[in-house]
């Protein structure tokens, strides 16, 4: 390591990567856990990104122009927290607010992966500044990043005016073996070669290793040849090391028009270690004590020194990065001044979307139907609402997997265009047949603040879950929109008749479910939905008729709100059993309540569109609506009856499905599966003893 007289550019740089190296690799031996050879290898790669090339403040890491950073490869995070370190990286809350502590302090990297630290074992979105998108599942960084670039395009496109560049950001990322393994990855990429997303490059760190050994195992196919068929613009690299053409590679990057980039870097995995290098043993577990001090040696490295920061290096990366970064910052801020005095609406409008707000008179001309006996279709509400929504909330975007004309989510007012490589500013965004890539792009919307939806039948929701679980664990605000929720595709067969999928995403934590009942709950729950800020929806819909219930006779549709509340009621408020549904079951239960009070039995319905709603009420409420001393409990949905045991308790039924369906006319399956009006009085009054 140079001592006395001054440094040279060159010896900074790499004292600065060997900081990165050395700082990772102390973390994950006094974890005794982690990833320590990809941050060996790429340590070059993220230098020279970082330092040299992005348009990032590290006094404001949410300044909305910035260029974005995703490292796909979440299992290398010490190299995104030794650089958040190094870069002095400020902290933001939740509230959006700067604040002047450091995002990761050295304490939280001798802490590495421990309880509380901000350096967990993968970037984690909100809860480490400078995280851009939740990783760790590979695949869904680089799959986030498409929908980043998207939103950067769209945002472009509608705010930027002549002499006004108000955003020109790019998004990197860089990825692995794995991430391009992945099914979602080639989703994503191929999108993004359709789409002509130029802001878009993506280091493939080919490193020829995975956990099981030399990728030849497995991964053998002609990687830029693929990529050159999604229409992307491929670059190779023969040396990670090499920073010089690292930027030159960079370089090539921006000024490529009309296509994403990816750079193939080939990488030494555990660069530098002489045991481990090349290794699978370098991917992941720590070097081991003799193997650090040998592999400090090789970098010429004190030995025995732990979480080093020399001289000099924080200095390097003040010089580099944050005076550029707050050259640009500062240089955006005054534009975005003037901006402001010329186009006061459409910077209202940005400011808005940064604190996730929504623009007054967003509810404005939803509608409000009438009783009809025949009603309407979940979907068809849907799209309905979502074509007022989207004239009213600017930057609500989203589409469909292939499915817009099923799930009834294509805007078609006047205006609308579909977002495409010449139109990106458009309203439409077609996904294709991926449901995987349409959920992990609407998350990366998300997180550029915009306000998407991704639509697909229920069924698929399958497919999109990954994705959607990070949703949750980000606290994100997105939008999913199913349909086809139940039995209404009848002849499909039980191959598109989603039984336990209504369980499987309640059981997400974070997320929140409606399944609303007729047209008005369809318009509260996105009444709710829009409302959210940190926190996604998934709203499930029907695809046949729901009959729309007179609001003068039965309450109204907005205890939506609270989750759950009394449809109907007994005489008196005082029920003898309680009838719990949601979604297309809300009917049958009106029905068998009027049989009921027909029969002399005081029932009450209790239409519950959202468990999760309804469990963030008071006790008080909830108590309320199911009355702790009526046992007498039925609980009726076309799904698994996983669950609902917390609602009707021990001495409750469930009208459920314990099966698959099958392939038959809706209404035959509802008989063959018990959905009908005499079922439900016929076991209300056996529990009663009335039968």
């Amino acid at each position: 390591m140079p001592r006395g007289k001054p440094m040279t550019d060159a010896e900074l740089d790499q004292l600065s990567i060997n900081t990165i190296r050395t700082l990772s690799i102390d973390a994950v031996q006094a974890a005794n856990s982690g990833h320590p050879g990809t941050a060996m290898a790429l340590a070059p790669l993220v230098y020279t990104l970082w330092n040299r090339v992005m348009q990032f403040d590290p006094q404001d890491p949410i300044w909305p122009n910035r260029d974005r950073f995703v490292l796909s490869n979440g299992h290398a995070s010490m190299l995104l927290w030794s650089v958040l370190h190094l870069t002095g990286t400020r902290a933001v809350n939740a509230d959006y607010e700067r604040l002047g502590q450091l995002s990761v302090t050295l304490e939280d990297i001798r802490r590495f992966r421990q309880f509380g630290s901000k350096a967990p074992g993968h970037p984690e979105y909100h809860w480490v500044s400078g995280v851009e998108v939740t990783t760790g599942p590979l695949g869904q960084g680089i799959a986030t990043s498409v929908g980043m670039a998207i939103a950067e395009k769209w945002l472009a496109s509608r705010y930027n005016k002549p002499a006004f560049n108000i955003f020109d950001h790019n998004i990197y990322a860089i990825c692995s073996d794995g991430d391009l393994m992945e099914g979602v990855g080639s989703e994503a990429a191929s999108l993004a070669g359709h789409l002509a997303l130029d802001n878009l490059c993506w280091i493939y760190d080919n490193n020829r290793i995975t956990i099981e050994g030399s990728t030849q195992l497995t991964f053998t196919e002609d990687v830029a040849t693929r990529f050159l068929s999604y229409h992307w613009n491929v670059l190779r690299l023969s040396d990670a090391n090499d920073i010089e053409q690292i930027g030159y590679a960079l370089r090539l990057f921006r000024k490529t028009k009309g296509r994403p980039t990816i750079i193939i870097l080939d990488s030494h995995i555990g660069y530098g270690s002489p045991n481990r290098q090349d290794t699978a043993a370098a991917h992941g577990e720590p070097l081991g004590a003799d193997e650090v001090r040998a592999t400090k040696r090789a970098y010429g490295w004190p030995e025995d020194a732990q979480f080093f920061v020399p001289e000099g290096v924080r200095e390097h990366f003040a010089a580099g990065i944050s005076a550029r970064g707050a050259s640009a910052h500062h240089a955006w801020t005054a534009l975005f001044a003037d901006y402001r005095a010329q186009y006061p609406e459409l910077a209202t409008e940005i400011d808005q979307m940064q604190r996730r707000e929504l623009p007054a008179g967003w509810d404005r001309n939803l509608p409000v139907f009438p009783e009809d006996p025949k009603g309407m279709a979940g979907r068809e509400i849907s799209g309905k609402v979502l074509n007022v929504l989207a004239q009213n909330i600017p930057w609500l975007i989203g589409g469909s997997a292939d499915l817009g004309p099923s799930n009834k989510t294509l805007l078609t007012y006047p205006g609308a265009e579909d977002i495409q490589a010449g139109t990106p500013g458009g309203k439409n965004l077609h996904f294709g047949i991926r449901e995987h890539a349409m959920a992990a792009i609407v998350n990366g919307l998300s997180l550029s603040k915009l306000r998407p939806y991704g639509a697909t039948f229920f069924i698929f929701s399958d497919y999109a879950r990954p994705a959607i679980r990070l949703s949750a664990l980000m606290e994100l605000p997105t939008i999913f929109v199913f349909t086809h929720d139940a039995m209404g595709d009848g002849e499909d067969g039980p191959t598109h008749q989603p039984v336990e999928h209504l369980a499987s995403l309640r059981a997400i934590p974070g997320l929140t479910l409606l399944r609303p009942g007729d047209a008005n709950e369809v318009v509260e729950a996105y009444r709710v939905i829009m409302q959210l800020r940190h926190r996604p929806a998934a709203l499930i819909l029907s695809r046949q008729a729901l009959p729309t219930l007179n609001r003068n006779q039965y309450a109204p549709a907005s205890g939506v709100a609270r989750g759950a509340y009394v449809l109907a009621d007994a005489s008196g408020g005082k029920p003898e059993i309680l009838l719990i549904a949601t979604g297309s079951e809300i009917s049958l239960a009106v029905q068998a309540h009027e049989q009921l009070v027909s029969a002399g039995i005081f029932s009450r319905v209790v239409s519950m569109p959202s468990w999760d709603i309804f469990e963030h009420q008071t006790q008080e409420y909830r108590d309320s609506i199911l009355p702790p001393a009526v046992k007498a409990r039925i609980a009726i949905e076309q799904a698994s009856t996983f669950g609902w045991e917390r609602y009707v308790g021990s001495s409750g039924r469930i009208i459920g499905m314990q099966t698959f369906g099958a392939s038959a006319p809706l209404k035959e399956l509802q008989k063959e599966f018990g959905f009908e009006p005499d079922r439900v009085t016929a076991i209300a009054k056996e529990m009663l003893g009335k039968g």
